[in-house]
């Protein structure tokens, strides 16, 4: 580990996030098969995990289930890269969106405190709005990955995600537009 990794944690979703994941093939050939799903790694995910691993302590949390999130994420990482927590659905919060009538899995970030992470220091990546709305002082969104080959969302959050690295209060931080700020 390197000696100046703060204490900040980057919890990233999975499903459009670092992978994307159909039952139905796309054109290209996916790059593993789960069970029913063509699995698409998004470019560059290893690179950018080992990246910044140096920076960032790591977890994945994603609304899909356990087995399906300990598998993939086995499957994507570099030898080098550790974990502070991976969570599946069990660690979700069902929610219901009475305007939609329906129901959805939400990240509550208050989950973390218990493994130590205090909310001014943790960083959501996530592709939906609504699994973190009641993350928004520390989410970050991110275009879904849906298996295009020339994908570059990744270079561009880890560029961002740098600039946030020293930051004392991540709630703070105006997240909104982050792409356009990126240079």
């Amino acid at each position: 580990m390197a000696t100046d990794k703060p204490d900040k944690l980057l919890l990233l979703d999975l499903d459009e996030t670092l992978v994307h994941a159909t039952v139905q093939p796309l054109n290209e050939k996916a790059d593993f098969v789960f069970d029913v799903y063509h699995v698409y790694k998004r470019p560059g995910v290893e690179q950018f995990l080992q990246e910044i691993s140096q920076h960032f302590v790591l977890g994945v949390w994603s609304s899909a289930d356990d087995a399906y999130v300990e598998e993939i994420v086995k499957t994507i990482t570099p030898a080098s890269v550790e974990w502070a927590m991976v969570w599946g659905k069990t660690r979700c919060t069902l929610k219901r969106d009475y305007q939609m009538d329906n129901y959805y899995w939400e990240k509550k970030l208050d989950k973390v405190k218990k493994k130590g992470f205090q909310l001014e220091q943790v960083i959501i990546v996530d592709d939906s709005p609504q699994k973190s709305r009641s993350n928004y002082g520390n989410a970050v969104y991110i275009h879904p990955f849906e298996g295009d080959g020339k994908d570059e969302e990744l270079t561009h959050l880890f560029t961002y995600l740098l600039t946030l690295k020293e930051v004392e209060n991540i709630r703070a931080i105006e997240k909104r537009g982050w792409r356009n700020r990126n240079s």
